[in-house]
């Protein structure tokens, strides 16, 4: 009897704290207790809110799973979505040592942390009528619940407080983070913008206008369906969806993966699916970014569809929100090249403004001749007695809806792409009306050159290839700079490296080795190469000889090669300092403050020559310390640019291929989007903060705020504690410390388009030009 009253007494006070945490709702809860588990594809996969409305659990994600909230049949909220789904060998456990985990295997390893704010303090759980899941410590305290951390839905009487946000879902079956943001501003204004993108007024497209209406105004939604604003004294400043419920409903607020956010409701007196009330828009192009790069969204009966620009395709033909990439190579040298090149017209449409030049009051004759004559230029905006140039990619295009636009991009391609649906060609048709007498005579004289060209042609290469002596086997190698890299044959370079003895180096592509050329005593280094190219003779050929003719006091010269069989071999200059890895992160090889900006800017120099001032624009894939050599002045010289794309199997099958290493690559790799020389820009700034701070971009020695360099360090300056990351901070004049600090954080931005070009770093660096203050990294706009 003693015992039952025991048992009595613990359910009561369990209910009671239950009770207590919800009492202004007056809803009830499961209760969930020390030693609950679930497992997926099992009858125990979820636990039940008191009606069985709302569930916690299990739910599948392609070929996994993953844990959420679920209300009739719709997930409302989701765990560590920026994680990828768990595998059906999983259980998720309450345990008293490490509260919610997920454990995996039959010996039950610890996987994945699902509520990491509660941590092992957790003691108690309920699953409530409302949908919010909390989760108490030993005392009955509240130390976690869902509606403090929505993911793309609010539930009725769940707030969106004040620097919080709804992030869409990338599709209804996929609930990882998309590209849209509903932010609750600081300054009362409810803004929706895409992911990646400052907060400010250029990328909002949703407003609710509501500016300067205090820093504690919260989004609202009630049990019959009524969405409004409220301020800090709890006064309704505005109603954003008006309350239409009569009968009985379940409503909830979600940001769909298009974009719009929307207003569902569900009837309990009725069967049937969610309907949506209301909608933030009926224009399905408005969100920006529902279509990729290079496209812009039309609308076909109020449904939005992505058309690529003249000259383009789609990245993926099946997913034609995942932008476009040029279907012509690159224009090369548009300057020596002007016949191959046309203007192609799209008119009527609105994109992101991130232009180089603005010219006032041309004529678009004028505009279309300035962006043939400018090797930067791509694309020309001609309209309202403005002509803007700018560079690929285009982002957030969509067609104008007002048809009275006159506002036209001008397109530069090659010469006979096709243009697509309300694109004009620019080239007339009289150049095309040439009589038939003119084009046989011409077609003659061509034919008949090309004939004695070809005479002449043979005539050389047979005097060349009896001029020309191989390197005899044991005799003296010579190099022939000044004709760019030489061909050798592989026994010519294994007695070289005196059967490649002497290693000096090793990378992700192969072996380095130390030789000797005998008759000029010149020390090279030979690369050995060890992944064989599977397709590409001949490009691997060409651009040998494209790299081997770039000349620069910061790039490592390629002095030869060697492609016999399945032997690839590369001859470089030797660099007798090792790689900036070596002097950076050892203590007594460590340059100063000032060496180590001088030797960041020659490297920026470096890098703009690939960029910009070579013949052929080289995007080198691998920016990182272990990839910049020192010479016996220590100065410099960018290695093995180029080497990374030629390397990557199959890469001209794959538009995004990731290429570099860990740490260093930019986030556009991971997101199918068109890679430019901004990805340089993103290696570069990761480098630029491990050249300031003399460490590694991840440091698992250092503490949890302090091991992600790129994450911690805007913190750091922001909060003037730069010196935690700088030992040497007292030695140098703060301002350089800044400069470097200002361009390493605008390199390292999400978006490409807001980090600056290479020319802009070199002048930044140099002092030459202000630095604004950069906007926060990625890390810290999800918490505007």
């Amino acid at each position: 009897m003693a015992s039952i009253l025991l048992l009595f007494f613990i359910f009561v006070s369990t209910l009671s704290t239950a009770s207590a945490q919800q009492r202004h709702t007056n809803i009830s809860s499961t209760i969930i207790g020390i030693g609950s588990s679930l497992k997926p594809n099992s009858i125990n996969s979820s636990w039940f809110s008191p009606s069985g409305f709302y569930t916690l659990g299990f739910f599948p994600q392609g070929d996994g799973f993953r844990i959420g909230i679920s209300v009739a049949g719709t997930v409302v909220w989701t765990a560590n979505r920026d994680q990828p789904p768990v595998s059906g060998n999983v259980t998720l456990l309450f345990s008293a040592e490490s509260g919610f985990i997920l454990q995996s295997g039959a010996q039950g390893q610890n996987i994945q942390d699902v509520f990491p704010d509660a941590g092992v303090a957790a003691a108690s759980a309920f699953l409530f009528d409302s949908g919010n899941f909390m989760i108490n410590n030993s005392n009955g305290q509240t130390i976690w619940e869902s509606f403090q951390h929505p993911t793309d839905t609010l539930l009725p009487t769940q707030q969106l407080q004040a620097g919080n946000q709804l992030v869409s879902s990338i599709s209804e079956s996929d609930k990882s983070p998309g590209i849209f943001r509903l932010s609750m501003q600081t300054d009362g204004n409810l803004v929706q913008y895409p992911v990646g993108v400052p907060g400010v007024a250029q990328y909002a497209y949703y407003s609710s206008n509501t500016y300067g209406q205090g820093d504690n105004v919260t989004l609202n939604l009630d049990r019959d369906g009524h969405v409004y604003l409220l301020n800090a004294t709890g006064f309704n400043i505005k109603d954003i969806f008006k309350s239409r419920g009569t009968d009985p409903i379940r409503s909830m607020l979600r940001i769909d993966s298009d974009g719009i956010f929307r207003l569902y409701l569900y009837n309990l007196t009725h069967t049937g699916n969610w309907s949506v009330l209301e909608s933030s828009t009926e224009n399905k192009c408005l969100p920006m970014g529902i279509c990729g790069v290079n496209s812009y969204c039309v609308l076909n009966d109020m449904e939005a569809s992505c058309k690529c620009l003249p000259g383009f395709s789609y990245v993926s033909p099946q997913n034609q929100s995942s932008g476009c990439k040029k279907d012509f190579p690159t224009l090369e040298s548009c300057k020596g090249d002007r016949g191959n090149i046309e203007i192609q017209q799209v008119p009527n449409t609105e994109w992101e403004v991130n232009t180089y030049s603005d010219l006032q009051n041309p004529l678009k004759e004028n505009c279309e001749q300035a962006c043939m004559q400018d090797c930067n230029c791509d694309v020309a905006f001609f309209g309202e007695g403005r002509c803007r140039l700018q560079k690929l990619p285009l982002r957030f295009g969509r067609r104008n809806m007002d048809d009275d636009s006159n506002q036209l991009a001008l397109v530069k391609v090659r010469r006979s792409m096709s243009g697509d649906e309300g694109i004009q060609p620019k080239r007339h048709r009289k150049g095309r009306e040439i009589s038939q007498g003119i084009l046989i005579a011409s077609g003659s004289i061509v034919a008949f050159g090309f004939l004695v060209l070809t005479l002449l042609g043979m005539l050389m290469h047979r005097y060349h290839k009896r001029a020309y002596k191989r390197i005899p086997k044991n005799e003296h190698a010579v190099l022939r700079e000044e004709v760019g890299p030489q061909s050798f044959r592989y026994e010519e370079l294994e007695t070289v490296t005196d059967g490649f003895k002497e290693e000096i180096g090793r990378g992700a592509f192969g072996t380095v080795y130390k030789g000797l050329i005998p008759n000029t005593h010149r020390v090279v280094a030979v690369k050995k190469l060890e992944k064989v190219l599977e397709e590409g003779e001949r490009e691997f050929q060409t651009e040998m000889k494209v790299i081997g003719k770039t000349h620069h006091k910061n790039l490592v010269q390629l002095l030869g090669y060697c492609n016999e069989g399945s032997n690839r071999l590369l001859v470089y200059e030797f660099m007798s300092n090792g790689s900036l890895a070596d002097v950076l992160f050892s203590p007594e090889k460590r340059p100063c403050f000032l060496e180590r900006m001088e030797i960041a800017r020659n490297i920026a120099k470096g890098i703009l020559y690939l960029h910009e001032e070579c013949e052929t624009q080289i995007i080198h894939c691998d920016i990182k310390p272990e990839n910049i050599l020192l010479d016996e002045l220590r100065c410099p010289k960018i290695s093995d640019f180029g080497l990374a794309k030629l390397l990557k199997k199959e890469q001209t099958k794959t538009f995004t291929g990731i290429r570099g290493t860990r740490g260093y690559v930019a986030p556009e790799w991971h997101r199918n989007l068109p890679v430019t020389v901004k990805a340089d820009i993103y290696s570069f700034g990761i480098m630029l903060l491990e050249i300031t701070c003399c460490r590694k971009n991840v440091d698992y020695s250092a503490g949890e705020d302090e091991r992600v360099l790129v994450e911690c360090i805007y913190d750091r300056f922001m909060g003037n504690e730069i010196n935690k990351l700088i030992t040497d901070i007292d030695e140098v004049d703060k301002k350089h410390i800044d400069r470097m600090i200002k361009v390493g954080v605008w390199c390292t931005l999400d978006e490409p388009s807001l980090r600056p070009s290479m020319k802009k770093v070199v002048l930044m660096l140099e002092g030459t030009v202000d630095i604004p203050m950069p906007p926060p990294p990625a890390s810290f706009l999800t918490s505007i």
